[in-house]
């Protein structure tokens, strides 16, 4: 089996094409196995794990706690909100005194954007990015294109649009790096005001009408509006954002042909999109989510480096 070239999941902008696949390809494998009656291998049976979230998060912290678990590691969960980071401990001290507790391997997810990577310098330990501010969220974009995969195939041409709050998404820009890696056409559409000035610098097209972009795609990846990132308004109101760029089932009907609504959730449902078009045929939102479970079992498996 071949090897990952990196040490860390730091962000997708760290890792090559090749990684990318050995990651899809090794996640097909566990996704066999937890639809077996047993769910487990042994495969990080002496690995202790860390998961630390220093800012809220309920379905990558699941997704990632059960791939521990059916990898058969050993999980230590920490909170922010119930630790001494509220006292005023450093990240350095809480991952140090965690790491004296010998643990392998720490699934972080925190506020700032970087932090995972000035982790991996610090500590002796595998770090995976579990999301860092606006950064990056690799394994987010991991299992998006799995489920892309899994529905289309090879991604090489494919036209993918991210659709939303692309200022304040770290879903957005690791899709970006790992779609564009796969060979796949991309474009951002939302209110200007919520589309980074830079993006067009990374090869991405920009468009602002909702129509044209969905008819324009193969793939449309509805992203959350994160209001709790927004410190001024980006746009007058959410009835106006959701006229604009809310997908519902009449608009998603009127297309000249049948495209797959994805969604990395948490879900606004009746914002950027309705009940019913979440829960159509053309949604894999719900695959989306069991994915998630395959595709960081395989990173976590590759990173501990097992054979």
């Amino acid at each position: 089996m071949s090897k990952l070239s990196v040490n860390h999941l730091l962000g997708i902008k760290y890792i090559t094409k090749h990684d990318i696949d050995l990651i899809l390809d090794t996640a097909t494998n566990f996704k066999e196995v937890i639809n077996r009656p047993i769910k487990k291998v042994p495969s990080l049976r002496d690995l202790t794990v860390a998961n630390l979230f220093f800012e809220n998060s309920t379905r990558t912290r699941l997704s990632f706690e059960l791939a521990q678990k059916r990898l058969s590691a050993d999980v230590v969960n920490f909170s922010a909100s119930s630790s001494s980071v509220k006292k005023g401990e450093t990240l350095i001290d809480t991952v140090n005194n965690i790491l004296a507790m010998k643990v392998d391997m720490v699934v972080m997810r925190h506020s700032s954007a970087g932090a995972a990577e000035f982790l991996s310098k610090k500590v002796n330990a595998k770090i995976v990015n579990a999301g860092d501010g606006a950064h990056e969220h690799p394994t987010q974009a991991l299992l998006d294109a799995f489920s892309m995969r899994e529905k289309l195939g090879d991604l090489k041409g494919k036209k993918i649009a991210i659709i939303g709050d692309i200022l304040h998404s770290r879903v957005a820009l690791s899709n970006i790096f790992c779609l564009q890696k796969l060979g796949a056409e991309v474009k951002v559409c939302g209110p200007k005001t919520l589309i980074p000035k830079y993006i067009e610098s990374l090869g991405v097209k920009v468009e602002t009408n909702l129509r044209k972009t969905l008819e324009w795609c193969d793939v449309a990846n509805m992203l959350r509006i994160q209001l709790e990132r927004q410190d001024i308004k980006f746009f007058p109101s959410i009835r106006e954002y959701t006229m604009l760029y809310g997908l519902d089932k009449t608009l998603l009907d009127s297309l000249s042909k049948k495209i797959i609504i994805m969604h990395p959730g948490p879900i606004n449902r009746g914002v950027e999109i309705t009940s019913e078009v979440a829960d159509s045929d053309q949604s894999i939102i719900l695959n989306q989510v069991e994915n998630g479970v395959a595709v960081r079992m395989a990173v976590m498996f590759l990173l501990a480096g097992r054979q």
